[in-house]
């Protein structure tokens, strides 16, 4: 899956249903407002809730610095909701 890949503007996260964020060069679907990553399997999405992980506060800082990286890949602006949680 690319950056450009019209699959991402309808692709939603399973449990809150809004965007998320590719994260190409690890090949996962980033949730930063539930802090959820869901893998990316021979380019096909696992989008069912229980494909989704729980990520520390550490990895969720170190995705959200990989999307601003990538210039505000689709999906973040739900990022500041996302780090603002506990």
């Amino acid at each position: 899956m690319k950056p450009d890949d019209p699959l991402l503007r309808i692709l939603a996260c399973p449990l809150d249903k809004g965007p998320l964020a590719l994260i190409a060069e690890e090949g996962v679907l980033y949730n930063p407002r539930l802090r959820r990553r869901y893998p990316i399997l021979d380019g096909v999405p696992q989008l069912l809730p229980t494909s989704g992980e729980q990520v520390s506060p550490e990895e969720h800082e170190r995705l959200l610095s990989r999307m601003q990286a990538a210039g505000g890949a689709h999906g973040a602006a739900g990022a500041s909701e996302g780090g603002a949680r506990p």
